[in-house]
């Protein structure tokens, strides 16, 4: 699943994103964001956001995989009707680098990743023109699994332009107490 893990790799490195992964990004999100989900898998992370009460204007995925999803390659998708981005990619660079340019060339983009792509040297291009970075910590991928997943994962919204990052810490009621033993 991981780079540190021995478990197989989904196919497409479909993972359905849970709840507790989305949770930090939507304070982020102004009400009622128009949103495109542009890898959307099962639908799972698009039914999150419209819960919250934001609105999915179009859902599409390579090899879709639930209802009302169409299929498209986010690498090379065009148009979003002034909708911004949401979405969980690919996390494989070969994928995800088409994925992020074209994305971010159109419109803001929040894409979730793992933490490391922002001290990866060949990701340095694209964080050049990340404007923030919310982290969320290490996420359980398999429902009934007792483990989350080995790698720290994080929000990353790009746009077209450079611009200066701000990292955003997890949030206070969900960091482990700090004791000499940590």
């Amino acid at each position: 699943m991981g780079k540190r893990s021995d478990f197989e790799r989904k196919p497409r490195d479909l993972y359905a994103t849970p709840a507790a992964a989305v949770r930090p990004l939507l304070p982020f999100l102004p009400p009622g964001t128009r949103f495109v989900e542009p890898c959307a898998g099962d639908g799972a992370l698009f039914r999150i956001l419209e819960d919250a009460g934001h609105i999915c204007v179009f859902a599409s995925d390579i090899a879709p995989a639930g209802p009302g999803i169409v299929q498209a390659d986010a690498a090379t998708l065009d148009g979003c009707d002034g909708a911004m981005f949401i979405t969980n990619p690919p996390w494989r660079w070969e994928w995800l680098l088409p994925i992020v340019e074209n994305l971010s060339g159109q419109m803001p983009t929040w894409l979730l990743l793992a933490a490391d792509t922002m001290h990866n040297v060949r990701a340095a291009p694209l964080m050049a023109r990340c404007s923030d970075v919310i982290s969320i910590g290490r996420v359980k991928w398999e429902p009934g699994s007792p483990h989350a997943g080995k790698d720290n994962a994080a929000w990353f919204r790009f746009q077209h332009r450079p611009c200066a990052t701000i990292f955003h810490h997890r949030q206070a009621g969900a960091l482990p107490a700090i004791t000499g033993k940590d």
